[in-house]
């Protein structure tokens, strides 16, 4: 089942300080299991993560977790409704997006895993970081890298890459976009 989030209030900058403390992963304790977070959307790299998780997930017996997040089309959306109207497109097309990822690990041999389905609102790279501040059973974090030869990707660059690099939460394993299916699962 889906669970959707809406956007947090803008909170003042703080000034900067010694970092806060993270809460402790409970991956490991009794009642939990350890999550492998994949973020989906229609880019062809989100298979590739997809294939990597699953598997992980499956030979590790955890569990995996789906993320579609619907972001803000522009300062505009609040006049005459155009604002729900979004939020309802954007929940129907992660409906959607959540039944093609779901044929895509039955045709992959993952018939028996059942993702967790989580929607959010607001910027992807946020929204990401809170819930994996939020959800102490994810464990880890599986993005796909592009093949495009001119970079990985907004969210590899921004989240593996970026400035959150050296103090993400979890791990992030990165999975190259040129590997096949096949060959991801031989390495998974």
């Amino acid at each position: 089942m889906a669970q959707t989030k809406k956007p947090a209030a803008k909170k003042k900058s703080a000034p900067a300080a010694a970092p806060r403390s993270r809460k402790k992963r409970q991956i490991y304790s009794e009642g939990h299991k350890r999550k492998f977070l994949v973020v989906v959307d229609e880019t062809p790299e989100c298979e590739s993560a997809l294939a990597f998780a699953a598997s992980r997930a499956q030979r590790t017996k955890g569990q995996l977790a789906l993320l579609y997040v619907i972001e803000p089309e522009g300062e505009a959306m609040h006049w005459l409704g155009v604002e729900d109207v979004a939020r309802e497109e954007g929940q129907t097309k992660a409906k959607a997006v959540f039944r093609l990822f779901g044929r895509k690990l039955k045709t992959m041999g993952f018939e028996d895993l059942v993702p967790e389905e989580i929607v959010r609102e607001g910027i992807k790279s946020e929204e990401i970081t809170s819930l994996i501040e939020e959800d102490e059973d994810i464990g880890v974090l599986v993005l796909g890298a592009s093949k495009d030869p001119s970079g990985p990707g907004p969210l590899v660059s921004s989240l593996a890459g970026g400035r959150l690099a050296g103090v993400f939460p979890t791990p992030i394993t990165v999975v190259p976009g040129h590997l096949s299916t096949d060959e991801i699962l031989a390495l998974a």
